[in-house]
């Protein structure tokens, strides 16, 4: 299943895309480790996204995409995200960028870093972030 703030971007996105009479372009992007790992690797798994859970997310939005009526692609790739992401909307002439994020905390920011951050700065075309709203925790 596909992180939520992948979810709500997908929805945003072919939500705007419907509007304009569009298509979408579905981008997953793998970390190298994440993608290629072999036999005899000394490398520890990651407890991040699995290949599987790519092909799952990127089924999930196409079958989004179908529901909506709005035409797509879907690219699985693998290396660093943003590259990755610039690379394909630039080949792609992209009038726009959706992305999701999880609005990590300024500490956290500072240290990890962010995909939608680093969009902002570097992508030459427009970049809209998806914030995704907390999650709610039972009293």
């Amino acid at each position: 299943m596909a992180p939520a703030r992948a979810k709500e971007a997908v929805e945003v996105g072919l939500e705007l895309a419907a509007e304009q009479g569009t298509d979408v372009t579905f981008v997953h992007v793998l970390r190298p480790d994440e993608s290629h790992r072999g036999r005899g690797s000394l490398r520890r798994p990651s407890r991040r996204i699995r290949p599987y859970e790519s092909e799952t997310a990127l089924a999930e939005a196409a079958w989004a995409a179908e529901e909506a009526g709005v035409s797509y692609e879907l690219h699985r790739m693998s290396g660093d995200t943003v590259d990755k992401i610039i690379a394909v909307a630039d080949a792609k002439d992209a009038d726009l960028v959706v992305v999701g994020s999880r609005w990590r905390g300024a500490v956290a920011l500072a240290l990890l870093g962010s995909v939608s951050n680093d969009l902002m700065k570097r992508a030459e075309r427009d970049v809209f972030v998806v914030k995704t709203a907390p999650a709610r925790v039972a009293a």
